[in-house]
């Protein structure tokens, strides 16, 4: 491989934090009524959306599309992600994401890497290999009544939860649906994951496109990563869709060479960046916006603290006892800085939204509690909540109480 050309440009930190936003949709005006294009277009930019149910606010699919569009039908998204003509589909990209069903024929090379047990969880690969008529008998119990969720399904051990708690009917659709033989129908009204053969599921069009090379089809993933972050590392590109190391670094450079991406540096920061040709460059980028952990601006860690200076760090697992900003916390994005973090609980029969904990980063202004109180106003209303009402616990609470009363 030649060695990658040297970096022509160097950024300024704010420039690649603007050009980060931007790539992200953040900056512009939010729709007035935003509705199934606005929600497809916020999807073609983002490439893929990351999925997780817990619901202490909102499942965290729901999240990304209100801090860009605003307050939007639930229902929209629904009938985009799991309807009658679906625009989207779900996969493991980022970890389990829903994405645009164009995206389908790039992973084809991830499923049929998962059928040797590679890529996959340690379990799921160990399922494979150890109990294939099981499947065997999930794939045509699918096939012969059609769509069914795991419960349905009628086959093996029930379990008790969790991977290891798993049914052997839950373990086997979760392998066929790694492997691409099994793919999701629609959801329940409890999030359940209805299976379907994805013949039978997936528009005719996705599912006769032609399979795309393995290096053709990483290409292709890794433009869609840098288009989504504007600029980014090596490590910033590899992780939007968790690819390999070794296959990025080679794919990147066959990027670059082809000019789909600059090297570029940034003032700051520690590695080469990536620029993505078509980026926006922003003067400014103004709005705010509340951030789900599990949004795409800021699930990586370490690209969070390089472009915000601020150390995010999820604590759902860590004991109660040991947190420092709470259990569900969500970034407060002001502008071009994230100012503060709120711990938010949906209290639904109450029919309040409770701000847990409250804490201000340096970057808060005075105009920061009344901005977030506006933003978590909004919150309350897209999610069916009557008010907000913030717990005295937080360096930021008081200061975020006071606005919320006025």
């Amino acid at each position: 491989m030649p060695p990658a050309p040297a970096p022509l440009e160097r950024l300024s930190a704010a420039q690649a934090r603007r050009i980060a936003l931007g790539a992200q949709g953040f900056g512009r005006a939010r729709p007035q009524a935003p509705g199934r294009r606005h929600l497809a277009d916020a999807m073609a930019r983002l490439g893929v959306v990351q999925i997780d149910s817990v619901n202490v606010v909102s499942r965290t699919h729901y999240l990304p599309f209100f801090s860009r569009l605003g307050p939007y039908r639930r229902e929209a998204l629904e009938a985009l992600a799991w309807g009658e003509r679906p625009a989207f589909f779900e996969y493991w990209a980022h970890e389990a994401s829903l994405l645009p069903l164009s995206t389908q024929p790039l992973l084809r090379w991830r499923m049929e890497d998962a059928r040797e047990g590679v890529g996959v969880w340690k379990g799921v690969a160990r399922f494979l290999r150890e109990h294939p008529a099981v499947m065997e008998r999930a794939l045509a119990a699918v096939a012969d009544r059609g769509p069914l969720s795991a419960s349905e399904l009628e086959l093996g051990v029930k379990g008790a939860g969790g991977w290891w708690g798993w049914s052997e009917a839950k373990r086997a659709a979760e392998c066929l649906f790694w492997t691409g033989r099994l793919t999701t129908a629609t959801r329940r009204a409890t999030f359940e994951r209805v299976y379907g053969l994805p013949h039978e599921v997936l528009p005719a069009e996705i599912h006769r496109a032609p399979t795309p090379p393995r290096e053709d089809a990483q290409r292709a993933l890794l433009r869609i990563a840098a288009r989504a972050q504007g600029v980014a590392t090596e490590r910033d590109l590899r992780d939007y869709f968790r690819m390999a190391p070794a296959e990025t670094r080679a794919r990147i450079a066959e990027l670059v060479e082809a000019g789909d991406l600059v090297p570029v540096t940034v003032r700051g920061w520690d590695q080469v960046a990536y620029l993505d040709p078509g980026a926006r460059r922003p003067r400014r980028i103004g709005g705010a916006a509340l951030l789900s952990p599990f949004d795409n601006l800021i699930w990586f860690r370490e690209r969070t603290e390089r472009l915000f200076g601020v150390r995010v760090r999820l604590e759902i697992y860590t004991p109660a006892e040991k947190r420092t900003h709470g259990y569900y916390v969500l970034p407060f994005l002001e502008g071009e800085a994230i100012t503060a973090r709120v711990d938010l609980k949906a209290d639904r029969k109450t029919g309040v939204l409770r701000v847990m904990a409250a804490h201000a980063e340096p970057d808060a202004t005075p105009d920061t509690p009344e901005r977030l109180a506006a933003e978590l106003r909004l919150m309350a209303g897209w999610l069916g909540l009557a008010e907000v009402q913030a717990e005295p616990r937080g360096d930021f609470a008081p200061a975020l109480g006071s606005a919320l009363r006025r």
